[in-house]
């Protein structure tokens, strides 16, 4: 069973505050879960934020995890035919902070964009984390009431009892353009961004010299939101499909266009499984 605090770690923060020297958080970009489906040239990634924070470490994301790779059809169900996971569990969150020298004990935090598999698998690895999420995403998770909701959210990913913080971003100030968000933990923005799924986040991460913002599954491939061709349509006829609101994921791919066509550089945008965007980040990061 899920373990639910519906209280708010932190409140709505019209401008959010850049942490100072001391605070300054590093962001590694991992990909914990490589995915095959059929008829995406290269495949796709899990992107995870992995952030290394004043008083430990912080997840954005989990992909999968080693509960995963043991007991597939039990924790992943049948969407694992579909997406096709290499399920190497070299490339469990885990696994990488450990290989970075991290105690995983030290993962005080994981951020979730949305509660799909893919997403979620990795939070049984860390038993002691507090996990947030929105609060309409949560009630989704417990309690879905469509037939989507109940084949995306399986009973295997929580059998841990995950210690879940709710957090709603509704009664946020906004950030940069976007109607909904609140500060949840120093330097971490979580932004409504419901669509893919009925309580989707972007979750927006304050580096020092830039913000890190990953829009998990607000769009799929690059070239929805940047002139970059024309993205595989096996991807897009997959993103209407488990879409909760066709239409505010389209209105989401406008507003990320927006953001990508400012190109800040004080801004990276980063998403949950365009290969692209992770080679990117990587190539970018300072090390």
């Amino acid at each position: 069973m899920w373990s639910t605090d519906p209280r708010s770690v932190g409140g709505p923060l019209a401008h959010p505050r850049s942490v100072t020297d001391g605070e300054r958080m590093k962001v590694n970009h991992l990909n914990c879960g490589s995915l095959r489906p059929w008829g995406s040239p290269g495949g796709l990634v899990c992107h995870v934020l992995l952030v290394e924070a004043a008083d430990g470490l912080v997840l954005v994301d989990s992909g999968f995890g080693l509960h995963d790779v043991a007991a597939p059809a039990h924790r992943i169900g049948p969407a694992r035919h579909l997406i096709r996971p290499v399920l190497d569990p070299r490339e469990t969150a885990i696994r990488q902070v450990e290989k970075r020298g991290h105690d995983p004990a030290d993962v005080r935090h994981v951020v979730l964009t949305h509660g799909d598999a893919d997403h979620t698998g990795g939070l049984a690895d860390f038993p002691h984390a507090r996990v947030h999420l929105t609060a309409a995403e949560s009630e989704a998770m417990r309690r879905p009431l469509t037939r989507g909701e109940r084949r995306r959210y399986l009973p295997g990913q929580r059998e841990h009892g995950p210690d879940l913080v709710e957090h709603d971003p509704e009664h946020g100030d906004g950030w940069r353009g976007f109607a909904a968000a609140a500060e949840i933990l120093p330097g971490v923005v979580l932004i409504g961004l419901s669509g893919h799924t009925r309580g989707h986040a972007a979750v927006a991460v304050d580096a020092g010299d830039r913000w890190v913002l990953h829009a998990g599954d607000a769009f799929y491939h690059r070239g929805q939101i940047e002139n970059a061709g024309r993205p595989p349509r096996t991807l897009t006829t997959m993103e209407q499909v488990v879409a909760h609101d066709r239409a505010r994921v389209r209105d989401n791919h406008a507003r990320l266009a927006e953001l990508r066509a400012a190109a800040d550089p004080g801004l990276l945008l980063v998403n949950a499984h365009d290969p692209e965007l992770l080679r990117r980040a990587v190539a970018d990061s300072p090390d």
